[in-house]
């Protein structure tokens, strides 16, 4: 026989995931295909993230156990085995009265995926099969006639519903995507020292329509959006992100470049839209995207690397939410280069808001060096004085100067045998060894704003640079 792939097959129906991404008995079938295809971790891969959304799924618990045991993760294809055995199903592989071989994980004859339906047992699209046929030559009802799935699982079957419970307690329990860290932020803009302005436009542009829902009805304005931290680095954007958060009272789900790329093709994307399917499921959630330059850079720039084109062209489709809900997901970024994000992700709909968020001002400052001199011995220091000193520096540049201010405090307590406090002069000289860091990026941006910003994409920075040169 010719060995005809299901490629053509498997295609059309990622295509129509690609529309309804919540169809699980599709993913299934997909699955399926794939697992009878030869490509065991991508059939695992589908069979996983069904179970994520739907752990009692017989269809991608078979698939999953069959595609387990194939690649030899066995105390896995063991805990999918028990989990079908507690839910009346029936494993793919797990013993050779099914006619497979457990060493090796080969299925049945006649399925190149290990899933009879001969036997009754339920496919990997979830659709029952034939009813247990009885061999030759004994009769109907005969009590010489036994089930495989006694055979295989003798002693097992749940008989009550503790029983069932106890299967359940130990088979592996389903989990959010090992992508990215989700959790609940801690913080709001009180705890964001200085930065008005930034505290102003978040309140105007995103946060005022979120915490009035009369309001927001009345107007008919959609609980949803898309907003880009943007500045030089080490000025606290994700920190803002995770107090934009708090005041929503949403979940903060952070994720950064390498929780996204990966190496194989499909794989960024298919990443990419597990992050937004684990964001949806934990509504109302602040999805946080560090390095967007990175992720959404500009196409035309991507010429030899088609890969990274469709990690943008998946983003804004999950982004448009064509297929899917996106009411109660809030999209954040952050970049240190605007100039380099893909002009589409920026259009309404999408990534629509910006705020620039500048080097921390005066009273920033002085909150900047309370936060991380707390805790520590002190001596009588002005921390006025020290921000009046550090205009223009970062926030990591003021974390910088009182390590290093701690680091010689240190020093000469270890030489004098007691703990001597941190001094002024400790932090003045931390001052004068530490140089800004964002002086190569303020020449960048100052050419993008003079030279590149005739849409006014760069108006905030251009009036900064103004007040610089005063």
């Amino acid at each position: 026989m010719l060995d005809v792939s299901n490629e053509p097959v498997i295609a059309a129906l990622r295509a129509s995931l690609a529309a309804d991404p919540g169809n699980h008995d599709v993913r299934v079938h997909v699955a399926s295909l794939l697992s009878a295809d030869g490509r065991t971790d991508e059939a695992l891969a589908e069979a996983s993230a069904v179970l994520a959304g739907r752990p009692d799924h017989l269809g991608a618990l078979t698939v999953a156990e069959s595609a387990a045991r194939r690649l030899g993760d066995i105390d896995r294809a063991d805990a999918y085995a028990r989990l079908l055995a507690a839910l009346g199903g029936s494993p793919s592989s797990a013993s050779p009265s099914q006619g497979g071989d457990p060493a090796t994980g080969a299925g049945a004859p006649g399925r190149a995926d290990g899933i009879r339906e001969a036997d009754g047992i339920r496919g990997a699209d979830g659709i029952q099969g034939n009813e247990p046929t009885v061999s030759d030559g004994e009769p109907e009802g005969s009590d010489s006639s036994t089930d495989p799935v006694e055979i295989a699982y003798a002693g097992t079957m749940p008989d009550s519903p503790e029983d069932l419970f106890a299967e359940w307690s130990e088979s592996e329990a389903a989990r959010e995507p090992e992508v990215g860290t989700l959790g609940r932020p801690g913080v709001t803009l009180a705890d964001v020292g200085g930065l008005a302005d930034v505290k102003k436009r978040l309140n105007q542009s995103f946060l005022m329509q979120m915490r009035n829902p009369e309001l927001r009805a009345t107007f008919g304005k959609s609980l949803r959006g898309g907003l880009v931290l943007w500045g030089p680095p080490g000025c606290g954007k994700t920190f803002i992100a995770r107090a934009v958060a708090g005041e929503l009272g949403a979940s903060f789900y952070e994720v950064g470049l390498a929780d996204v790329l990966d190496m194989y093709i499909g794989s960024s994307e298919r990443n990419l839209r597990s992050i937004f399917d684990a964001a949806r499921r934990n509504r109302p959630c602040v999805l946080f995207f560090d390095e967007l330059d990175a992720l959404g850079q500009k196409r035309a720039q991507l010429r030899g690397a088609g890969a990274m084109r469709g990690v943008v062209n998946q983003m804004l489709a999950e982004l448009d939410g064509a297929s899917t809900d996106n009411e109660g997901l809030f999209v954040l970024a952050a970049t240190n280069h605007p100039w380099d994000v893909d002009s589409a992700l920026l259009r309404p709909g999408r990534f629509d808001r910006t705020v620039l968020v500048l080097p921390p001002d005066r009273e920033a400052r002085e909150a900047i060096f309370s936060l991380h001199l707390r805790s520590r011995p002190m001596d009588r220091v002005d921390v006025g004085q020290l921000a009046k000193a550090t205009d223009g520096y970062s926030g990591a540049d003021i974390a910088l100067v009182c390590e290093q201010a701690t680091e010689s405090a240190m020093e000469e307590s270890m030489a004098a045998g007691q703990v001597r406090p941190i001094t002024a002069q400790h932090l003045r000289d931390a001052v004068a060894s530490v140089r800004p860091s964002i002086g190569e990026w303020m020449e960048t941006a100052k050419n993008y704003a003079l030279y590149s910003n005739s849409s006014g994409e760069y108006d905030e920075l251009t009036a900064y640079l103004k007040r610089r040169r005063r």
